[in-house]
C-alpha cells in the first residue's frame, strides 16, 4: 500500500512537471501554492528576515520556471523543493558569513527542522530517497562513498583502509556523485548534490 501511494505521488509530480515543461503557468501557480508556505517557514526559522526569505523562496520558483524545459526530477517533488530551499538558505549564509549575526549559525540544522510537521516530513522523505540511491550503489563504490561522507575520511585514508589506490577512490566517489545526480534529476547541479550529501544527514 505504501509503495502504491508513493508511486501515485510520483505520477502526480510528473504530471505537474510535464505541465511546467509545456509552459503551463497554472502549473507554476499550483507548485507555488503547494510549497511556498512550508519553504518560507523553514527559511525564516533560520534567517529571521522576512523580506530576504521571501526573495530566496521566490528565486527558487523563478529558477524552476526559467529552466522548466530541461527540468528532470526523479525523486519526489516535495523532496526536491525542500532540498532546493535548504541549499539556497545555507548557501546564502555561507556567502554572507561576514555580514550575518554569529548566532544565526548556532543549531542551524535543528532550527531548519523545527518549523512545521510538513518540514520534518520533507526532510525525512529526502533523507530516505538519498539513502535508497546510496544503498543501490555497487558494493565497493558504496563503501568508498560512505567512508568519505559519513566518516569524513580523506582519499588517502580510504585507500589505505580498503587497500586500493587513491585514483580508484576518486573514481568511485565520482561515480557515486554522478549516480546520485542522475537518480535525483539532471536539473540538480553537481554543487547542490555535493552539498546535500555532505550536509543532509
Amino acid at each position: 500500500m505504501r509503495n502504491l501511494l508513493s508511486n501515485l505521488i510520483l505520477n502526480q509530480d510528473q504530471i505537474l512537471i510535464d505541465r511546467l515543461r509545456d509552459g503551463d503557468e497554472s502549473a507554476l501557480t499550483e507548485l507555488y501554492n503547494k510549497f511556498w508556505q512550508a519553504l518560507f517557514m523553514s527559511a525564516y526559522n533560520v534567517i529571521k528576515d522576512k523580506e530576504l526569505c521571501e526573495d530566496i523562496i521566490q528565486d527558487i520558483f523563478m529558477n524552476i520556471w526559467h529552466n522548466r524545459q530541461k527540468i528532470e526530477i526523479h525523486i519526489s517533488l516535495k523532496g526536491y523543493m525542500y532540498a532546493c530551499a535548504r541549499y539556497q538558505v545555507f548557501n546564502h549564509l555561507r556567502k554572507n558569513k561576514d555580514k550575518v549575526h554569529v548566532e544565526l549559525f548556532d543549531d542551524l540544522e535543528k532550527r531548519f527542522l523545527a518549523t512545521t510537521p510538513e518540514t520534518q516530513l520533507m526532510h525525512e522523505e529526502l533523507v530516505q530517497q538519498l539513502n535508497l540511491i546510496i544503498e543501490a550503489l555497487p558494493e565497493k563504490c558504496q563503501a568508498v562513498y560512505k567512508l568519505s561522507r559519513e566518516e569524513q575520511l580523506s582519499h588517502k585514508e580510504i585507500a589505505e583502509r580498503l587497500n586500493i589506490s587513491t585514483k580508484t577512490v576518486e573514481n568511485h566517489i565520482t561515480k557515486a556523485l554522478h549516480t546520485i545526480r542522475s537518480s535525483m534529476g539532471e536539473s540538480m547541479s553537481m554543487a547542490m548534490v555535493l552539498w546535500l550529501t555532505k550536509n543532509i544527514f
